[in-house]
């Protein structure tokens, strides 16, 4: 029997289940006018379903005509409710939570084989001395080498229970040899802090991608670090970032707000307001934070470039945000599946409501929102941004910010030409950086021993033959570029890739930030700053 326990009412479902026995007898024969006499709405659904199960000429997936009439449902309504079904609910999950249980690796699949590119710092793998380079043949006894096995096979493959045990068979091509290692799966994090580092000898970076359980615990420990070493300002890299969970985002905006400061208020239909204010815990109150947004900052995001915005606690730097300010709440449906509704609309601390309007269409047009931005001029010029002076607001200190579609940045810094974007597709989407970067060290991983961290940054330098392989390696992939226009970003891509995978994210992170029109200007606005305040203080004296 199929189970709808997520649309039907308990005493419908045992209606049903008697309903098949006694239907294998009778010929269920009711009329579609008597289906559909009673007028609650929801049991003429229910009924509907039902009916094309029982009477239908062909076999039909009536689970898959669920799914279809919940997105159809949700589709009504806002951008932000959706449906997750059953199948892609746990991978969901895992993101969210920030931990899954496997045995702790990033892999390609190399040719027609599983081929580590490192095994997580600490998981279970790199307990078990697995190294970069190695090929997983098998898993217990399961052959995991052949030419259409999918990623999502193997991941399931690997994952398990926590605390059991998966014997896997590897050859380490930098050895020649075969050997076995069981490892004990165990916790694997999700990480939510891409990087952290020093940018300049007082300022500290820390690039977050989303919102989940475990980014404040990661964010804290980020901090912490820096501020051992030094950090007496941050730079918190929202670009790109999606969102995730609002109480993180609280908590994450607290760490930089004087207690009482309000971060922000919701309000549901019924008009009911709840506010949340800063406590007197935060670790990061009353110095300099440069927030860093762009077109796909969304959510979450918002809501701390918001909050420090209006309460004048830092400078948001970049471009517009993407402009979501709904709060959804997740409803498990009880067959593994759950929808995502809008329960209420934020608003930052000066009342703003930074939602865009969905008005021309819930998906189509609200998601290539990013090619009208383009096309209008609004991401190379600030000028070109369009907003209603309906929606002016000021901040304490007079500052005027706008809502209805992002927030604005108090410094604006215009998109890439298109050349560099490319390169920053193909660093990010397309991974081409990272797969040249991975057969390259394929051919011979040795070369490399040799290098420290420090030494590997300051003395490293990609010459013009493995520049000149980059070339190549895309151009058979039919792309073409300026790519001696873009030489020196390009060799810095190289090398920062290379430290990703021989090192750390951080490094990386380190050596594309001396590339990073953005944080160049960071650097340049607080230079000015510190500068300024240098030559007022004996005035002050």
């Amino acid at each position: 029997m199929k189970k709808y326990q997520f649309i039907l009412p308990t005493l419908l479902a045992v209606a049903i289940a008697l309903g098949i026995f006694i239907g294998g007898k009778l010929h269920f024969n009711d009329t579609p006018e008597k289906l559909f006499s009673t007028n609650s709405k929801k049991d003429k659904l229910n009924r509907l379903i039902d009916y094309i199960d029982y009477e239908y000429v062909d076999e039909v997936n009536t689970d898959s005509i669920v799914d279809i009439t919940v997105n159809n449902i949700l589709g009504k309504l806002d951008p932000h409710s959706v449906y997750i079904p059953s199948s892609e609910m746990k991978e969901v999950s895992e993101n969210m939570k920030g931990d899954f249980v496997g045995i702790g690796v990033s892999f390609y699949m190399y040719r027609d084989t599983i081929t580590v590119i490192r095994p997580i710092k600490n998981g279970p793998s790199y307990r078990r001395g697995v190294k970069p380079g190695d090929r997983i043949l098998m898993a217990n006894g399961d052959t995991l080498f052949r030419k259409r096995i999918s990623n999502s096979e193997i991941v399931n493959r690997l994952k398990g229970k926590a605390g059991s045990r998966v014997r896997l068979s590897v050859y380490r091509k930098s050895e020649n040899r075969f050997f076995d290692v069981t490892v004990r799966r165990d916790k694997v994090p999700i990480k939510s802090v891409d990087a952290y580092y020093m940018l300049t000898d007082d300022m500290g970076y820390i690039k977050i991608n989303r919102f989940a359980e475990s980014t404040f615990a990661e964010f804290v420990d980020a901090l912490q670090k820096l501020k051992i070493r030094g950090a007496e300002k941050l730079v918190l890299d929202l670009r790109d970032n999606p969102g995730g969970y609002l109480g993180i985002a609280e908590q994450l905006a607290d760490e930089f707000l004087e207690e009482g400061k309000l971060i922000l208020f919701t309000k549901n239909k019924k008009g009911k307001v709840k506010r949340a204010f800063a406590t007197d815990g935060g670790n990061f109150e009353n110095k300099p934070i440069y927030v860093l947004i762009n077109e796909r900052s969304a959510s979450a995001s918002e809501i701390i470039a918001g909050a420090l915005q209006d309460n004048d606690a830092g400078t948001i730097v970049g471009r517009r945000s993407f402009g979501k300010g709904l709060v959804q709440r997740e409803m498990d449906l009880g067959d593994g599946s759950a929808v995502r509704l809008t329960v209420s609309r934020y608003y930052t601390p000066t009342g703003r409501s930074i939602q865009k309007s969905y008005e021309n269409g819930h998906q189509e047009d609200y998601y290539q929102e990013f090619v009208n931005r383009y096309h209008s001029g609004e991401l190379i010029s600030v000028d070109s941004i369009k907003v209603a002076d309906s929606l002016k607001f000021r901040t304490p200190k007079g500052k005027v910010v706008y809502g209805g579609g992002g927030i604005i940045p108090d410094v604006f810094i215009p998109i890439g030409s298109n050349q560099e974007e490319a390169i920053e597709s193909m660093d990010g989407t397309y991974e081409f950086f990272a797969r040249f970067i991975f057969e390259h060290l394929e051919e011979d991983r040795n070369r490399y021993r040799s290098y420290s961290k420090k030494q590997f940054l300051e003395t490293f330098r990609v010459d013009d033959i493995l520049f000149e392989k980059f070339i190549d390696f895309v151009l058979a992939r039919k792309i073409k570029l300026d790519f001696y226009a873009q030489e020196t970003k390009i060799k810095a891509y190289l090398k920062a890739n290379l430290a990703e995978q021989l090192f750390s994210p951080n490094l990386s992170a380190q050596i594309k930030g001396s590339h990073d029109t953005m944080l160049q200007k960071v650097v340049e606005i607080d230079s000015v700053v510190s500068t300024s305040m240098a030559i007022e203080a004996p005035l002050r004296d």
